[in-house]
């Protein structure tokens, strides 16, 4: 009887036919390198279980390295996306997301909220471009309007000490743009309807308030005004906002809107409007929320808005503000007042002193 030895030294044909056994397992052998291979395509689609299951599981989901609902970790084929609101997990997709939205609403909430704050209370320190004159480029001096001159000829707030100025050099035209003034409302109208037509967000809004006082011999139109305002606010101006703001706390022309009016100030004072930041904060205060309204009257009051320093001298008073938190807001009041004084302005302020 043939043996294996035998039959493998001569070639012949045996019931036990070593070749095919050869070529059996070399084919299984292939299709376990196939089967690896395609394993290993889809490492990136490993389960490391939800956000539930503890562990190196959470961690990763921590981390944002595996999605937070389903547990599979982020790869070349599986693109983990940021929750938008909160960023604090990761989701392979929009059917994971709103599966996991129950369990994660709260967390999404607190955190969405903390993050508007962090905005809010970090970005508007700084003043905002048009509260500087073009000629001396300082800061103009708070309330605004009592501390400078509007040119409706080019739209730009000239301080009471350089319009001095250019008057004591018998410069009689605008001391920017060198345009004569207006000789009548109709001219002056005309001025501020030419750079409304070119879409200047600042003509737009002071054209709406010249219709909210009906001036230049215009009607009184709160629904021009809001609409101008509105414009204006697209195009970016951070007047327009705080505007929109005030009608609104107010209730002048408009249906009383608080949060409304709310939502305008905030948008404005992270832009660096020094009224509008007070204004969140005195309403804060007014609500009972003291700590938030002292960080809002901070830092007008440190941009150089006297209000927002009596307001925190009140809160120290009655007990609502610590003694280092007024002290913080008046040294940074004096500092602010400091970087505004100029010559030229001190002599206006001694001249209008004067007339009045």
């Amino acid at each position: 009887m043939p043996v294996l030895g035998d039959d493998f030294q001569e070639g012949g044909d045996a019931p036990f036919d070593v070749l095919s056994v050869i070529g059996t397992v070399m084919a299984l052998f292939a299709i376990g390198v196939i089967m690896a291979r395609g394993s290993n395509a889809h490492a990136g689609d490993t389960v490391v279980g939800g956000g539930n299951s503890g562990g190196l599981a959470d961690e990763l989901v921590k981390r944002g390295e595996a999605c937070a609902n389903c547990g599979k970790q982020g790869s070349d084929t599986v693109r983990l996306k940021y929750c938008t609101a909160c960023r604090l997990v990761k989701y392979c997709g929009l059917d994971c997301q709103r599966a996991h939205r129950k369990q994660h609403k709260k967390a999404c909430k607190q955190r969405a909220a903390e993050l508007k704050d962090e905005q809010l209370y970090s970005q508007g320190h700084e003043r905002a471009e048009g509260d500087f004159c073009p000629i001396c480029t300082l800061p103009i001096p708070l309330p605004i309007g009592e501390h400078c001159i509007f040119k409706s000829c080019c739209m730009k707030r000239i301080c009471n000490g350089c319009d001095l100025a250019a008057e004591e050099r018998s410069m009689f035209d605008c001391p920017f743009c060198r345009t004569p003034y207006p000789g009548n409302e109709a001219n002056a109208l005309a001025m501020i309807q030419t750079r409304v037509e070119k879409k200047d967000p600042t003509a737009i809004n002071y054209l709406g308030k010249k219709y909210f006082f009906g001036d230049l011999g215009l009607q009184k139109d709160m629904g021009k005004v809001i609409e101008l305002w509105t414009e204006a606010v697209e195009l970016g101006s951070i007047e327009a906002l705080y505007n929109l703001g005030i009608v609104y706390d107010t209730g002048n022309g408009v249906k009383q809107d608080k949060a409304k009016a709310a939502e305008f100030y905030k948008k404005a004072a992270m832009q660096g409007h020094v009224e509008s930041r007070n204004n969140l904060g005195c309403s804060e205060v007014e609500k009972g929320n003291n700590n938030r309204g002292v960080r809002h009257l901070l830092i007008s009051a440190q941009m150089g808005y006297k209000d927002s320093v009596e307001a925190i001298k009140r809160m120290f008073m009655d007990g609502n503000a610590t003694k280092a938190q007024y002290a913080e807001a008046l040294k940074g009041y004096q500092d602010a007042v400091e970087e505004m004084k100029s010559h030229d302005r001190d002599e206006a302020k001694t001249l209008l002193e004067w007339k009045d």
